[in-house]
C-alpha cells in the first residue's frame, strides 16, 4: 500500500459474540515540516499524497503568497532521517525574491494537528486574515438543484474514503459565471464543473490540497466556483475559501457560529447539512437561484 494508507490486522467483534479476524486498511497520517528559505514554520498532520499541493494551499491561507510565481521551488531535499534515506516529510519552500515572509507574530509555536488549523497560531487576531481578494463582488448565481447534487458527485472521487472510511475531502467545481448552471446544453450552461478533489485525514489540509492545486494552476481568484467539503464548515474552511476567493461553501454536517459570522463579514455564502435532498443557507443566500 502506498503513504496514503496502510494495512493492519484487527479483530471484528459482533452483537452475536462472534469474532474473527482480518486485514483492515486505514489512512495514513504522518508529520509535515514546512521550512520557508531554511527556516522553520510549521509542522501540520497530513495524510502523505498531494503534499506540494498542501503547502502551497497553506501559504495562501496564511496570507504569505497570493500567485504561483511568488514560489520559486519546493522540494523534499531537507528531510533526510539518520541512515540518510528521504523521508518526504519535510518540503522547503523558496519565495520568490520581494515576497515577504511571515510575521513572527503568526509562527506556529507547536505542531498543527489534523483537526485543527489553526491552533497552533500565536494570537487569535493573526486567524482573521485580510484576503486579497474580494468573495463579495463575485456575482454568479448559483442553482439549488445543482448545488444539491455536489455531495454526490464529491463523493464519486473520494477513492481513499472509500478503501479507509477515515479521511475528509474537499471538492471544487466551477458553475457557469454569471449563470444559475441549471440549464441543458440547449439552454447553454450545463452542470458545474468538477476542477479537483483531494482527501486528508484532517478537513483542513483537503481544502488546503485543494487551494494550493488551484494556486500552482494559476486559478487565483477562484471565482464562479463552489467549495464542497464532506464534514462541518468551521471558521478555518470558510477563512481558507474567502483566502482563495472562493464565493460559497457548502457542508456536508453543521457549520459554527463563528464561521457563520465571517461568511457574513467576507461575502461567502455559506450552506450547511447539504445531503443532496435539502441544505440550510446561513449567509449569502441572495446568490441563489430556486
Amino acid at each position: 500500500m502506498t503513504r496514503a494508507s496502510q494495512r493492519r490486522r484487527v479483530h471484528r467483534y459482533t452483537a452475536d459474540g462472534g469474532a474473527a479476524g482480518r486485514a483492515d486498511t486505514l489512512a495514513g497520517e504522518e508529520p509535515l515540516e514546512i521550512r520557508l528559505d531554511g527556516s522553520p514554520f510549521t509542522v501540520t498532520m497530513r495524510t502523505p499524497g498531494h503534499d506540494f499541493d498542501l503547502v502551497a494551499g497553506f501559504l495562501v491561507s496564511e496570507g504569505v503568497v497570493r500567485a504561483p510565481g511568488e514560489i520559486v521551488q519546493m522540494d523534499y531535499r531537507s528531510g533526510i532521517d539518520p541512515d540518510g534515506q528521504r523521508t518526504y516529510n519535510v518540503v522547503e519552500v523558496r519565495l520568490a525574491p520581494g515576497v515577504a515572509l511571515p510575521d513572527t507574530s503568526m509562527e506556529r509555536h507547536v505542531y498543527t494537528s489534523s483537526s485543527c488549523g489553526v491552533c497552533g497560531t500565536a494570537s487569535i487576531e493573526a486567524v482573521t486574515k485580510v484576503s486579497s481578494f474580494d468573495p463579495a463582488g463575485d456575482r454568479t448565481r448559483l442553482s439549488v438543484p445543482a448545488l444539491l447534487a455536489l455531495p454526490d458527485r464529491l463523493r464519486t472521487g473520494q477513492k481513499l474514503f472509500a478503501t479507509t472510511g477515515g479521511v475528509h475531502a474537499a471538492g471544487l467545481f466551477r458553475f457557469p459565471a454569471g449563470s444559475a448552471g441549471t440549464r441543458d446544453e440547449a439552454g447553454g450552461a450545463g452542470e458545474p464543473e468538477l476542477l479537483c478533489v483531494r482527501e486528508d485525514v484532517g478537513r483542513h489540509n483537503a481544502v488546503d490540497k485543494v487551494v494550493g492545486w488551484a494556486l500552482r494552476e494559476d486559478l487565483l481568484p477562484l471565482e464562479s466556483t463552489v467549495l464542497q467539503v464532506s464534514g462541518r464548515a468551521s471558521f478555518e474552511l470558510v477563512q481558507k475559501a474567502s483566502m482563495a476567493g472562493v464565493p460559497a461553501l457548502a457542508a456536508v454536517s453543521a457549520p459554527s457560529a463563528l464561521a457563520v459570522d465571517l461568511a457574513e463579514q467576507t461575502g461567502v455564502t455559506l450552506l450547511g447539512f447539504s445531503r443532496g435532498t435539502s441544505f440550510n443557507a446561513y449567509a449569502h443566500r441572495e446568490r441563489l437561484a430556486p
